[in-house]
């Protein structure tokens, strides 16, 4: 089936005062246009050093990842561009980017939600549009794929339910630990105040026998 893909290098306008970002955005183009695509991106890495925020040194970057089949990180500058990219025209161009990486590799779920994300940005872009019906029809016909998606889902979702367990069982071994603690202390301080009545209780009686006993009397000597 045939595919649409977008790839397209963002320019800079020429100023009198021209920063060095964008000397090396342009540079970069051209060895790109040469298909010199590893010395490109080492232009356009050096203009996201000079400049990060600069959404068309990212975006360009990204292309020239593509171009190297370097496929992950090629979507995570994209990624950036779309985020820094003030113009919505140019920000289609990094949705439609991702979408075609996630088609290459048949993550047609994630291609659609990508080339959605495109068409928002720029409803007019035919070719867009074109990508996501055929996705949309690949991942309807691809029940093996939807079912290993579910799979993983479900096995992410196991995975936090079995730590939430493993929490709830630490949380309560360690109040069974506290617990007895707790009862032997308050044992301690029942023994203890239980010695202190004892001790108590016999000083009264020992202080009541001596009342109860005659006194001698005290012989005066005459001097």
């Amino acid at each position: 089936m045939k595919q649409y893909i977008l790839i397209f290098l963002l320019t800079v306008s020429a100023v009198a005062n021209a920063q060095n970002d964008r000397q090396l955005i342009r540079e970069g183009n051209k060895l790109y246009r040469q298909k010199q695509y590893a010395q490109a991106e080492v232009l356009y890495r050096k203009a996201i050093a000079q400049k990060a925020d600069n959404p068309q040194a990212v975006y360009n970057l990204g292309c020239a990842l593509m171009m190297q089949q370097k496929d992950s990180a090629a979507v995570v500058q994209y990624q950036n561009a779309a985020k820094l990219e003030k113009n919505k025209l140019r920000q289609a161009k990094s949705w439609h980017n991702m979408g075609v990486v996630c088609q290459n590799h048949q993550m047609y779920g994630d291609a659609v939600k990508a080339y959605e994300q495109a068409l928002r940005c720029n409803p007019k872009d035919d070719e867009t549009r074109y990508n996501l019906a055929l996705c949309k029809q690949l991942n309807k016909n691809n029940p093996q794929q939807n079912q290993q998606q579910k799979k993983n889902e479900e096995k992410n979702d196991s995975k936090e339910n079995q730590q939430n367990q493993q929490q709830d069982k630490n949380n309560q071994d360690q109040q069974k630990q506290e617990k007895p603690q707790e009862q032997m202390s308050k044992e301690n301080a029942e023994r203890l105040l239980d010695a202190a009545v004892q001790d108590e209780k016999a000083t009264q009686q020992r202080m009541k026998k001596a009342m109860q006993r005659p006194q001698k009397k005290q012989l005066q000597k005459n001097w």
